[in-house]
């Protein structure tokens, strides 16, 4: 696969310009909220405080003050994750169509769009990972929307309500309430790209994400392209792409990507998992035990399940 030392730095040919714009907007936006996010310490210490004194009103206008900001971050990490279903959207239409014979070709003519696709699924994962980490999120809006609705109830005027209405608030909280919830947006967006498709064969999509997939197990098992590479984060960004693109693919493939026809190499995959440091992919690794769709089958092999044990 020839493309492989070009996708880092890939210019976009005046064919793919128009949809390179549109996801470049969006991806601009990525780094900032991940940021974000990392820096999200959350409203804990306040809202135990107010519980535990239901009476002083001083307290629960403290949690409340604290709470309010929060609120709209976590609203615009998740609207934020509507435009990335958008850009998704916009990618695999690009990728999948009928313009090549096949899927290497698509992804050797577009690299800066799969590069683009790359980048999409490297923030997916890393978001999701830092929110694992982040119980306070879940605490923080629970406790938003439990303070609401007290508020609604004794006809108090919440200020900070019109950030979140109820209808929103529901699909905020469904959200978060995802173990991993950014992938579960791109995984629903790749479904429904395929299933508002339906005269594009599916294996337009699901052979563009296994080749995407076998191209970075290539790049990190082969001491050739691993010695080019120039940090160490460009190691967890190709893991994060390759577990990103099989998860993907067990989705909107009808066995899945554990399955003996899959087209992609889960063994040489999970082996190349396992042999980073073990601190430094152990999200990943969970990625893959529980947010997949078919690991648990019947007809997954026996070896592939134990090496995730």
């Amino acid at each position: 696969m020839r493309y492989q030392s070009d996708l880092p730095n890939a210019q976009p040919t005046e064919a793919e310009r128009e949809i390179w714009e549109e996801v470049d907007v969006v991806l601009k936006d990525a780094k900032a909220i991940l940021d974000e996010l990392q820096a999200y310490k959350g409203a804990g210490p306040d809202i135990r405080e107010a519980i535990q004194n239901p009476n002083d009103e001083a307290l629960q206008e403290k949690a409340w003050a604290a709470v309010v900001p929060l609120v709209g971050k976590l609203k615009k990490f998740y609207e934020f994750s509507q435009r990335l279903e958008a850009a998704l959207h916009s990618l695999l239409g690009a990728l999948t169509s009928e313009t090549y014979s096949d899927p290497t070709q698509h992804l050797e003519r577009e690299q800066a769009l799969a590069r683009q696709f790359a980048e999409i699924l490297h923030f997916t994962l890393r978001f999701d990972e830092l929110k694992m980490t982040n119980p306070a999120i879940q605490n923080d809006f629970s406790y938003y929307r439990r303070t609401l609705s007290r508020m609604r109830i004794n006809n108090v005027p919440a200020e900070g309500e019109n950030e979140v209405n109820n209808e929103l608030a529901n699909r905020i909280s469904l959200f978060y309430a995802d173990a991993t919830p950014m992938l579960k947006t791109l995984s629903d967006g790749t479904t429904k790209f395929v299933s508002e498709n339906k005269n594009l064969p599916i294996e337009n999509t699901t052979d563009c994400l296994s080749t995407m997939a076998s191209v970075c197990k290539v790049m990190l098992e082969t001491p050739e392209y691993r010695s080019r590479f120039t940090s160490e984060d460009t190691v967890s960004f190709c893991l994060r792409v390759m577990v990103g693109v099989i998860i993907l693919y067990d989705y909107v493939h009808p066995v899945g990507a554990f399955a003996k026809s899959s087209k992609i190499d889960m063994k040489g995959c999970i082996k190349v998992l396992k042999d980073q440091p073990p601190n430094s992919v152990e999200g990943l690794l969970n990625a893959l035990r529980y947010t997949t769709k078919h690991l648990n089958d019947e007809s997954t092999n026996k070896t592939i399940k134990s090496m995730l044990q």
